[in-house]
């Protein structure tokens, strides 16, 4: 499998975490389609393929999926940051979409963005041969449109309210596309890689747990529990991809688990293996 990750559009920074371009699939070795597995990492990204078929948005995942196709598949893609993919993915005069609706699905984009717009789009990436460069500048180019449009909607500027910087490991916090509450909530999850109470986080936010989860789960697509488990569940595949054969009790305790049975149980739910198999 081929993939590679390219940066946005400096005006593309603030809600989206990359682009990316990928070919996958074909025959394995015992003539079986070859497959890989996604696993889930708290964003929503947009897919094109080579394939004829429609793009499609991939929702917030709870569970690992596999992936596979009898032929090579290329595809470009947009992977958004936290809580920003409702920008571009609601209608630029209508409602905002709520990410929710989205988890665990993949969903066509003609039916979130039209299909005379999805179809356009379609057609100019993949109606001529095209470098993955040229493809992801006509992502960007119809990103920052929809950008526009949501912006002289409203929707750009209420998704990103002024308020006070907060401050941060890595210095003053940037103003989130999910908005001050929401927003807040996500850069205290991520400082504490998954590993803090939920109704400590709301009461440290002044509102209740219900409160904070229902807007987490409209503007980001998961509720604020779901995402930090997601987190540590990432911070600890990242701890065991640097050391594949750790102290199992200290990994736990050092990724915010309650000991070693924590971490196997998220484990087979998120990845569908138990940790010494993770890597396999």
């Amino acid at each position: 499998m081929h993939y590679k990750e390219f940066p946005p559009h400096p005006v593309l920074r603030p809600y989206v975490a990359c682009l990316w371009a990928s070919a996958s699939g074909g025959p394995a070795q015992d003539g079986r389609a070859a497959s890989h597995r996604v696993l889930p990492d708290n964003c929503i990204d947009i897919l094109w393929q080579d394939t004829g078929a429609p793009a499609f948005a991939v929702g917030m995942m709870t569970r690992a999926i596999h992936v596979a196709s009898e032929r090579v598949v290329r595809t470009v893609a947009v992977r958004f940051k936290p809580g920003a993919a409702g920008i571009f993915l609601s209608p630029p005069h209508g409602p905002a979409l709520p990410l929710h609706h989205l988890a665990d699905r993949r969903s066509d984009l003609d039916q979130l963005w039209g299909r005379s717009g999805a179809d356009r789009l379609a057609d100019s990436l993949w109606g001529r041969e095209l470098s993955d460069t040229q493809r992801l500048a006509l992502i960007e180019r119809s990103l920052l449109a929809r950008l526009r449009e949501a912006a002289a909607g409203g929707k750009a500027a209420a998704a990103i309210p002024p308020r006070p910087a907060r401050p941060s490991a890595g210095g003053l916090s940037a103003p989130s596309p999910a908005g001050p509450l929401v927003g807040a909530a996500l850069d205290a999850i991520e400082r504490s890689g998954g590993a803090l109470r939920i109704e400590t986080l709301a009461d440290g936010l002044g509102v209740s747990r219900q409160h904070l989860a229902a807007q987490f789960r409209a503007k980001v697509g998961l509720t604020p529990k779901m995402y930090a488990r997601i987190a540590r569940f990432r911070r600890a595949t990242g701890a065991l991809a640097e050391a594949p054969a750790p102290d199992w009790a200290r990994l736990a305790l050092d990724c915010g688990y309650f000991d070693q049975s924590h971490l196997i149980h998220d484990f087979q739910e998120f990845s569908g293996s138990a940790p010494e198999n993770f890597l396999r």
